[in-house]
């Protein structure tokens, strides 16, 4: 009778575990016949997932989500809701991992889901950085496909695979660098993305879907407010908190920032209304103007996203969707002419554009390295971060910036410090506090070779040395090349900060690279100069007299900053400036084709002044006898002369003297000093 019992209790407990569990695996509909009695709750259920749907066909996923989970709430064992919020936490949501439990629900629920789930698995698990796992999904998907499906689907589940292939090469070997989520005050719950920062990193502006939006609106297609410029300032190393700057920046709708110039005084935006397009605006003051469009042919009928200055303001890389491109999205270079219009867009080419999107261009500072995101080449998933050299009119091959850089997700506007040490770009992590966040990389240098420390340390014992695996740390970091001259134009007299213009010179073709301003209010500037050319900069303004500098870069010089405040002098008897770029062959007096677009300024100055009468004088370093260098400051000074009239100055006007080693500006103990010393003048003896 015992053992009876004991036979009918273990069939019941087997019969109830095995009903349990068919009932929590069954596939439940949201009907009465599951939920009866619930009528009122069940219809306000139904209008959730409704409105869930709409969302969800609108590609709207974050409301979709929401509607969905609450329904899933009520029922949380219907194969069609569960595939639904697996769908939308892979497009919405830095928590891309719940997407794969979902899944797994809805095939639980229903094994004979429709077979688009296999790809849906295999994005989710491509997500993830499960990437074998993901490749067995797409290779099943790929099978379950019918003649005319494959034929539709083939080259994208094809490109999928490549991707995880991508991807688990460049996780297995991680470049070296640090990615910081910059955090509050910067980052905040609402998207920040599209960091650009000016060249020596003391601005960044950048675009937010914050609540203080400009007009405070929701854009009523795209969930969330619409986008405005921020601005934050990079103090003692640490970025303040951003302001939106408002009108006329700013409007009450989309408005972002797409490019920077290096100085700061120049920005692209991009604005949504009147379908679109890049606008360009400056910095008046301490206050931006109203931004005003680009013409053709940069703006078009079609979608013009992004831009980014060059280094000397008169080329512009830009994204365009126009037709003729390779792929979705391409990107075009134009160049600015002598009358300061903007000539024929030219498609970068096949090296650079793919089939695919190829966006978010920011040309580097060195004039030569363009950064952009692309959905093609060697992409570990959707954009990637590539870069390409520009070396004698040819791109080089673009190059993946590598894992924990770029990731599955997509990763975009990426731009650079001039220093090329550290970089900034948007993306969704795990650490995000927002749907995108901005991130700052710190790259590092080769890694060092191990090596064995057998010296004495504090925990070793005296008798017995202890030999420990020690890795140096990075020292050496590979940087820009490129040289930033920075700092502030002043009145000699007052120090009062001026508004002036600097020419950038080649003084080898005798030609003007750039032309750039101080700002009004604070006297600021900030030159960019790319190692590889002998520059000649003029600093002039109204009623001042021109100031002159050398710079003379070798090709493989290092990233440096010149800070040098530059004081203006007024045009009066007695004052008298250094002609930088005037040159001469060592021990000749025969005036070097470089020389002439400085000597030229000075004929304009002349002109301009026709009371001026003025006294050049030559100098010399104290190598040779003083007769000799006397002599020969003499010569050099009367070339400069001889030059002036032959442009037409009266030689009444003029007169030359030569001092030979007698003043000079610096010591004669260092090479360095000694080329300061070396320099032509002129002296203004009446107005």
């Amino acid at each position: 009778m015992i053992h009876f019992n004991y036979i009918n209790k273990s069939i019941i407990l087997s019969l109830f575990v095995f009903f349990s569990l068919n009932i929590f695996s069954q596939n439940v509909e949201f009907n009465e016949t599951n939920f009866p009695n619930q009528e009122e709750k069940l219809k306000e259920i139904l209008y959730d997932i409704s409105d869930g749907d709409y969302y969800f066909s609108e590609e709207v996923y974050s409301k979709a989500l929401k509607s969905y989970l609450k329904a899933n709430d009520y029922n949380p064992n219907n194969a069609s809701l569960n595939y639904k919020i697996g769908k939308c936490y892979l497009h919405y949501s830095i928590y891309k991992s719940k997407s794969i439990l979902y899944l797994d629900k809805a095939m639980e629920l229903n094994p004979n889901f429709d077979d688009d789930i296999l790809y849906q698995y295999g994005r989710a698990y491509h997500l993830n950085m499960k990437f074998d796992k993901a490749i067995a999904k797409y290779k099943e998907y790929k099978k379950s496909l019918s003649p005319v499906d494959i034929t539709l689907k083939r080259d994208d589940i094809d490109k999928k695979i490549e991707e995880c292939n991508v991807g688990k090469e460049l996780v297995s070997n991680p470049v070296r660098v640090r990615i910081e989520n910059l955090s509050v005050p910067l980052n905040s719950k609402y998207p920040d993305y599209s960091p650009i920062i000016n060249a020596d990193e003391s601005v960044m502006l950048f675009t937010s879907r914050r609540k203080n939006t400009t007009g405070g609106l929701e854009d009523p297609f795209n969930p969330g407010f619409y986008e405005d410029i921020y601005i934050s300032y990079n103090i003692a190393g640490k970025w303040s908190a951003p302001y939106n700057p408002g009108k006329p920046l700013n409007t009450k709708y989309h408005d972002a920032i797409v490019g920077l110039s290096p100085d700061g005084q120049k920005l692209f935006t991009y604005r949504g209304k009147n379908g679109g397009g890049i606008y360009v605006c400056k910095l008046d003051g301490l206050k931006w103007s109203k931004p005003s469009k680009l013409d053709k042919p940069i703006n078009t009928k079609n979608h013009e996203p992004s831009a980014s200055f060059s280094y000397d303001g008169r080329t512009i890389y830009f994204v365009s969707n126009r037709i003729g491109g390779y792929g979705d999205l391409d990107i075009y270079v134009c160049k600015m002419d002598d009358k300061g219009e903007w000539g024929k867009a030219t498609n970068l080419g096949a090296n650079i554009n793919t089939a695919y999107e190829d966006n978010s261009a920011f040309m580097h500072f060195d004039g030569k390295t363009l950064y952009f995101s692309s959905k093609g080449h060697k992409s570990m998933g959707g954009y990637d971060i590539f870069k390409s050299t520009l070396n004698n009119g040819q791109w080089s091959e673009p190059e993946n910036l590598g894992y924990p850089i770029n990731s599955p997700e997509d990763d975009v506007f990426f731009s650079v410090s001039a220093s090329g040490k550290h970089g900034y770009f948007s993306t969704v992590r795990l650490d995000g506090i927002g749907e995108h966040d901005i991130y700052q990389v710190d790259f590092f240098g080769p890694e060092k070779p191990v090596i064995n420390n057998i010296e004495d340390n504090l925990i070793a014992s005296i008798a017995i040395p202890v030999a420990e695996t020690v890795i140096e740390p990075v020292i050496n970091i590979k940087t820009s090349q490129l040289t930033l001259l920075k700092g502030v134009i002043l009145d000699e007299e007052s120090s009062k900060p001026l508004f002036a213009t600097i020419e950038l010179i080649d003084n080898k073709k005798n030609e003007v690279l750039a032309t750039f301003e101080s700002n009004k209010i604070t006297g600021k500037y900030l030159v960019v100069l790319p190692s590889g050319k002998n520059y000649g900069i003029a600093v002039k303004a109204d009623n001042y007299l021109f100031h002159s500098e050398n710079f003379d870069i070798p090709p493989t010089a290092e990233y440096r900053i010149v800070e040098k405040e530059i004081k203006l002098k007024k045009i009066q008897v007695g004052k008298e400036i250094a002609l930088h770029n005037i040159f001469f062959d060592y021990k000749k007096s025969e005036l070097r084709p470089e020389s002439i677009y400085e000597l030229n300024r000075l004929v304009q100055l002349l002109n301009e002044v026709p009371t001026l009468k003025i006294e050049i004088s030559g100098h010399t370093d104290n190598i040779g006898t003083a007769e000799y260098n006397k002599e020969l400051s003499v010569k050099r000074a009367n070339s400069v002369i001889n030059y002036l009239i032959k442009k037409g100055i009266s030689p009444s006007r003029l007169s030359f003297v030569g001092y030979g080693f007698e003043k000079p500006i610096s010591s004669n103990e260092t090479e360095e000093g000694r080329q300061m010393n070396r320099r032509s003048e002129f002296r203004i003896v009446e107005n």
